[in-house]
């Protein structure tokens, strides 16, 4: 996959497979949202996308004379779901998919915010699917990221939304992230046997099975460092932060603390750390 191709224009992956990338490049995002035109002549259009009329445009160019049968959502937040909206009041296609979820947190967030009009047609629970051409395209949930993120199987390709990421770990931020809801889905995504994985950001990723086991032993190792850090003295999240990710890009900062939170609550479930006035401490 070319990672800096033009936007707006689409570009074919294989046969069946089709991107458009989204002009909103960011520190969250890499090169954009990519959005994905799945079938012949019968297609999907997974992720959207932001509501932006030029990428809005070009999806409807390249459905083109095709029938679009589903607009399909991984998640709600503002860089995947806004332009369901515009498209299927354009091309007429119901919007399927995740469930909605708005959520407003304390302070700016590190990633895009939620998408609070979304309104699905069709919610797809884990192992629904819906007919595109004769081929399945199958709901995986795969909480986490967000409480209502789905993946989607098309054949032997995942649609990873931003589960699973082709150029960086994905953000889980509190309280609707949540770590072990993660953890336990990549361990879902291990089990499969799936060929490739398209993300919603960054390349597609070649490797499923390795790349998933990467990505556990990351989060695992992680966690030893953040409970080593606070097994010396009760430590803020800031300085969790500063002695974990040294040399960190101040735009990453919040995504960080986010990370370390979400890490810090799941091991105070499991009885390994606890709070006292924002300090926080390894218990044994």
């Amino acid at each position: 996959m070319i990672e800096d191709a033009p936007y707006g224009r689409l570009e074919a992956l294989e046969p069946g497979i089709a991107r458009l990338l989204a002009h909103n490049p960011s520190a969250f995002t890499f090169t954009g949202t990519q959005s994905f035109i799945v079938g012949t002549d019968r297609v999907a259009v997974i992720d959207p996308g932001p509501d932006e009329p030029a990428h809005v445009d070009a999806l409807v160019a390249a459905v083109d004379e095709r029938e679009l049968v589903a607009i399909v959502c991984t998640h709600t937040h503002r860089d995947h779901s806004p332009a369901a909206r515009p498209l299927a009041q354009r091309t007429g296609a119901p919007i399927i998919g995740c469930a909605p979820l708005a959520l407003e947190t304390v302070g700016p967030r590190a990633d895009a915010a939620f998408d609070g009009a979304y309104a699905p047609d069709r919610v797809l629970s884990d192992g629904e699917s819906i007919d595109i051409g004769g081929s399945p395209l199958t709901a995986v949930a795969t909480p986490g990221h967000t409480s209502n993120h789905l993946c989607f199987a098309w054949g032997d390709a995942l649609f990873t939304g931003d589960h699973v990421m082709g150029w960086s770990t994905t953000v889980v931020i509190p309280p609707d992230g949540d770590m072990a809801d993660y953890m336990a889905s990549l361990d879902k995504l291990r089990a499969r046997d799936d060929r490739i994985y398209y993300p919603a950001h960054g390349p597609a990723v070649t490797n499923p099975a390795q790349y998933v086991r990467h990505l556990m032993g990351h989060r695992m190792q992680r966690e030893r460092q953040i409970l080593r850090l606070v097994g010396d003295e009760p430590q803020g999240i800031p300085e969790i932060v500063a002695g974990a990710y040294p040399g960190l890009d101040p735009r990453l900062r919040g995504a960080a603390g986010a990370s370390v939170l979400a890490h810090l609550l799941d091991l105070q479930r499991r009885g390994l750390a606890d709070v006292e006035e924002d300090r926080w401490t390894a218990t044994r």
